[in-house]
């Protein structure tokens, strides 16, 4: 038996319970789960805005890193004893998209703590092992590999392969959460001018520990107008790291001419998945809307080569520790948006 954090219905406080151990098959390994991140996408899950679980209880966590325990006797790349890292967005490595090195949109895609039972437990059973797992560099602690999470590597994937952030741009990055402040931390690495507008003073200073060169309260300013005076006409890159309809339309906004928009943040329940875009400014001023999702298995190599040799600190993102037990408070307190930085489990 293990210990693991059931959601037992959506909206309803989850419980830790001792259920069962993962089973292992011929393709997977077991994994012994070290950290596990504490993503908004739990949140969404959990309050309803995404309904993607079809069979309760159900064990969410698609942040999590660990040591393989159990290996199948079809895995090849793998061996008991390994540190590892699981990637958000797992695939069959078959598709098209597979082969073409896009996994992250693979056509039968699987995400862990969604498809099957993730990282808030004891044990996981990751399928299809060689396609899926990724070996965790000696140097990057268990705690440091969690924050990396769906959050960092999301805001790789969007910052550097998506709209290719470039040295001297202007970049603005609405909301600064996990995502928001990974986005931050990359795009001030790269060389790039960061503008951080978030409505909390307290994750405004995060953010400036992480690179921001500005910082706009947008509950005291005009953010549309600041970031439009700063740049002098508007920004190169805007990038919604929240989701809402005001984050999206005024990183549009705030954009010049030829500017690229990124959109990151997924909608909550009141959008409903659709946001009013202000088209004709786009196409008159050719703006770019691009969007982000996950990373493909194939680039965390280049991630961890760019986060060594730009000295980046992942960890610098971890503003608080927890048990499993005090999970859920973290989880149900992302309704207020008063979370700092990423919380990461990393005692079970």
């Amino acid at each position: 038996m293990m210990r693991a954090l059931l959601l037992e219905e959506t909206g309803k406080p989850m419980v830790v319970k001792e259920v069962s151990d993962p089973a292992l098959t011929p393709d997977g390994v077991i994994i012994k789960v070290m950290a596990n991140g504490i993503c908004r996408s739990d949140w969404h899950i959990w309050a309803g805005d995404a309904n993607v679980v079809k069979e309760f209880p159900h064990v969410l966590g698609h942040e999590f890193t660990g040591i393989v325990e159990e290996v199948g006797n079809h895995v090849r790349k793998f061996k008991k004893g390994d540190k590892v890292i699981v990637p958000v967005a797992q695939s069959d490595n078959t598709c098209p998209h597979c082969l073409g090195g896009h996994q992250n949109l693979c056509d039968n895609r699987v995400i862990p703590g969604i498809n099957y039972w993730g990282g808030y437990s004891q044990y996981v059973h990751v399928p299809n092992a060689d396609g899926n797992l990724v070996t965790l560099p000696e140097t990057m602690n268990f705690v440091s590999a969690a924050s990396l999470g769906c959050r960092f590597v999301t805001a790789y994937h969007g910052i550097v392969d998506q709209v290719k952030v470039q040295a001297g741009e202007w970049v603005v990055i609405h909301g600064c959460g996990g995502v928001g402040l990974s986005a931050i931390q990359l795009a001030s690495s790269l060389g790039a001018k960061v503008i951080a507008v978030d409505i909390g003073e307290d994750k405004l200073e995060i953010a400036k520990q992480l690179g921001a060169h500005i910082t706009v309260n947008g509950a005291q300013n005009n953010p549309v107008e600041a970031v439009r005076e700063i740049t002098r006409g508007g920004a190169d890159v805007s990038v919604d790291a929240l989701g809402i309809s005001d984050t999206c339309q005024n990183a549009i906004l705030g954009l010049g001419k030829r500017g690229r928009h990124l959109q990151i943040g997924l909608t909550t329940k009141k959008e409903k998945g659709f946001i009013s875009l202000p088209i004709d400014m786009m196409v008159a001023k050719e703006i770019q809307l691009v969007g982000s999702s996950g990373m493909p298995t194939s680039r965390y190599p280049a991630m961890f080569n760019l986060i060594d040799s730009l000295n980046i600190d992942p960890s610098k993102l971890v503003t608080e520790r927890v048990s499993l037990d005090e999970a859920y408070q973290v989880i149900a307190g992302m309704s207020e948006y008063t979370n700092l930085g990423i919380s990461v489990v990393d005692r079970f």
